[in-house]
């Protein structure tokens, strides 16, 4: 490549390395962001191709490239097909043996690699940070990043500090670009990563998110038998092709469900977060195998998954948020063919926000953590836990809402951190209700959560039923426009329309307003 190739001609370059001739508009805009010396965000669909934003990237860089990523499995994957391709790669995790662990960190540490995966919490590790700082690397990609908002749907204390982390790296005149890539951020949550992550003049670049080939069904049932009943039906479906995925919300749903379609006669398992790490994996080998008719999952059956001929993707019972279920149904059709999504939903899903949000933690166990972090000068969770004398996962929640209540936070902030973050959760089950109940088109409504516009997909059960054509009109020009209110603080409307407005606050959470009301009263005014 001469050094006067045109900024497509390096992309394109770049990009065939990986197998891919042209990239997308929106993946050539990343990439021109970096090779602009600027940060990225980029909002994508599982499986769109993500991964090739910062693979392509390394090779336009001039150094090496840092991939955090929280799958083990994933990261695996990507290192296997890129030792094919000849690159210098290598990966840290707590399954490195002590010898190859050491030789691993030589290489890094001489700039003998083109590409290192890592989990965050290695990052964190301070044999691994000295490693990296001695060679510094020239981009850093932050894989599944929506976990480093506050805002996010998966709240992960490693990912929470990574800025932080990452700053550690940068030496005197040095720093990298850095890459956040995630499948599903709504415009808080953006805001959220590219401030955490320490973005700056972030290009935002966002992909169609529209998954046409996906058919969106939410069905009323009145009662859990019902729900079973109608879940059963659904996943049983004789010689259909493909596979089906049911998501249940406990690890005794999951338990049950799988038992009952095994009893039927169907190649059924259950996958969840209490099975051991062994038996998790077998589970995940079948149904990448082909040796499954059903996986029925919690939430623990998440991110990384890429199995193309996923038919059906149902959901007994309404999920925590819409960003959970939009990531999971995103599972369905990944060859592009035809799928079907069913929400099964009851009335009593209205009050799931109690079962999803965490609780305010007590008085002592908040100062009795803060205490102990001081005494072992340590924000690690396990330390601290030893040292409070009490379970690693109440340290660690303790810990994350100290975090985000800032450096010297006191008990009280850190309990009102908590309230906030129930009231957050408790809304977003709220919105999960919204999106079941709409007359509107299904795949629009999602869309629109997202900040993009769409016209009515005609295959929903809204579109066939006529209510959507029937459904009030969107405003689309307040999507994304940043509100205060007098009582909930400033907010970001999601939609609007002639009847109700939607707003994400950013210490109340989702609220729907009367957009009458709103406009007789003022009550939103331009932040």
């Amino acid at each position: 490549m001469t050094a006067d190739a045109t900024t497509d001609e390096r992309i394109d370059t770049a990009a065939s390395a990986f197998g891919v001739d042209r990239p997308t508009d929106w993946q050539r805009e990343a990439l021109t962001a970096v090779l602009d010396g600027r940060d990225a965000v980029v909002l994508a669909p599982t499986g769109s191709g993500k991964s090739l934003v910062y693979l392509a990237a390394s090779r336009l860089v001039g150094g090496w490239t840092l991939v955090v990523s929280p799958l083990l499995a994933l990261q695996r994957d990507q290192v296997a097909h890129l030792e094919e391709a000849e690159v210098r790669v290598e990966s840290i995790d707590s399954t490195l043996a002590k010898r190859r662990r050491a030789e691993v960190l030589e290489a890094v540490g001489r700039c003998e690699v083109d590409l290192v995966f890592l989990a965050p919490e290695q990052l964190a590790n301070a044999e691994v940070a000295e490693a990296l700082a001695a060679c510094p690397p020239a981009l850093v990609a932050v894989d599944e990043a929506h976990c480093v908002s506050e805002w996010g749907h998966d709240f992960r204390p490693d990912y929470l500090r990574l800025g932080v982390l990452l700053d550690r790296l940068d030496g005197a005149g040095h720093r990298a670009v850095r890459i956040a890539t995630t499948a599903t951020a709504a415009a808080p949550v953006l805001e959220s990563i590219t401030a955490r992550l320490g973005l700056g003049d972030a290009a935002v670049v966002t992909s169609d998110l529209a998954r046409p080939n996906l058919r969106l069904d939410v069905e009323q049932v009145p009662d859990g038998d019902r729900l079973d009943e109608r879940a059963l039906e659904l996943a049983d479906r004789g010689d259909a092709d493909g596979l089906a995925l049911v998501y249940v919300r406990t690890r005794k749903h999951a338990e049950q469900l799988a038992t009952a379609l095994a009893d039927r006669g169907r190649r059924a398992a259950a996958y969840h977060a209490g099975l051991r790490r062994a038996d998790r994996e077998a589970v995940h080998e079948r149904f990448d195998g082909g040796e499954l008719d059903v996986l029925v999952a919690t939430s623990a059956f998440g991110m990384g998954i890429d199995k193309p001929d996923v038919r059906l993707v149902v959901h007994a019972g309404a999920p925590a948020s819409v960003d959970d279920y939009f990531q999971e149904i995103g599972r369905a059709g990944r060859d592009g063919e035809p799928a079907d999504v069913v929400l099964l939903h009851r009335p009593e899903d209205r009050a799931l926000g109690r079962f999803f949000s965490a609780g305010v933690p007590r008085k002592a166990t908040v100062r009795s953590v803060l205490a102990a972090a001081r005494r072992c000068g340590s924000r690690e969770p396990r330390e601290v836990a030893e040292e409070a004398g009490i379970g690693t996962a109440s340290a660690t929640r303790v810990l994350n809402l100290a975090e985000l209540a800032g450096d010297d936070a006191g008990v009280e902030a850190v309990r009102e951190v908590a309230r906030e973050r129930r009231r957050l959760e408790q809304s977003r089950v709220e919105m999960m209700r919204e999106y079941a109940e709409t007359r509107r088109c299904r795949s629009a409504w999602l869309l629109g959560y997202y900040g993009q516009s769409a016209e009515p997909c005609t295959s929903c059960d809204t579109c066939r039923s006529g209510s959507a054509a029937d459904a009030p009109e969107v405003d689309d020009e307040r999507r994304g426009e940043r509100v205060v209110h007098a009582s909930f603080g400033t907010g970001v409307v999601v939609e609007a329309d002639e009847h109700q407005t939607t707003v994400l606050f950013e210490e109340n959470g989702y609220k729907t307003l009367s957009t009458e009301l709103v406009d007789d009263q003022e009550l939103l005014e331009p932040a």
